[in-house]
């Protein structure tokens, strides 16, 4: 399958499938394709996976397409503005992911519920008790919210962040909260009681407009 990303803000995805190659999506994802590709929906694994995702935030069903000669073309496009990465999955490796951020993938890969092990984290995180568990061999693609920056942390190297600004992340990379220190950094900084933390060794996605935050900014009006 080849594959080509195209645009910045709001950008697509297009895969060039030879014949007997099938990429899936969650239901109403795709854009535009080609005639020479059959449509087929399911579960994709039975209907508690199906509910797993929708737990993960994804569809319960999932469209595949599969190309019926070479060459032709499928694209997918973002459902809001933002990037699309392509992570090119060894077999066994896993990307962890916020909800909704599964866009397409080859039918190869694996995707499931990523539970938080740590209660605080669940409940305070910003990220929620539940993620995205994205398992190769195989292409997958991601929606992040707004830019994205990647960074690698070292091993015991720990990261701050405001809750919602995590977008992927692999597996091994340890991911809680910590208090805000100070009752008026607390009350007037603006952040919250908590930060979200990740410590290495790993890589993470950050994305720099986490749809929450944008949906309370419209919420509460402009700034004065």
């Amino acid at each position: 399958m080849e594959t080509k990303i195209i645009g910045d803000s709001l950008p697509v995805v297009t895969c060039k499938l030879q014949k007997g190659e099938t990429v899936i999506t969650e239901a109403g994802a795709m854009s535009w394709m080609d005639d020479n590709i059959t449509m087929s929906t399911s579960t994709n694994g039975g209907i508690m996976k199906g509910l797993g995702r929708a737990l993960a935030g994804e569809s319960l069903f999932m469209n595949k397409y599969t190309a019926e000669k070479d060459g032709v073309e499928i694209s997918f496009s973002s459902s809001f503005p933002g990037k699309i990465l392509e992570f090119d999955l060894n077999q066994g490796e896993k990307i962890i992911a916020q909800k909704r951020a599964f866009l397409c993938a080859q039918d190869s890969v694996n995707i499931s519920l990523h539970f938080r092990k740590k209660i605080g984290a669940g409940f305070f995180g910003g990220e929620g008790f539940i993620m995205q568990k994205i398992e190769g061999p195989g292409k997958v693609f991601l929606e992040i919210d707004g830019e994205v920056v990647k960074k690698e942390l070292q091993a015991g190297e720990k990261l701050k962040l405001d809750n919602g600004y995590v977008a992927a992340m692999t597996e091994n990379i340890n991911l809680d909260i910590e208090t805000v220190p100070g009752i008026k950094n607390i009350v007037f900084g603006g952040e919250g009681l908590f930060l979200t933390t990740v410590k290495g060794p790993g890589t993470i996605w950050l994305q720099s407009m986490p749809m929450s935050k944008l949906a309370n900014m419209l919420y509460m009006g402009p700034k004065n």
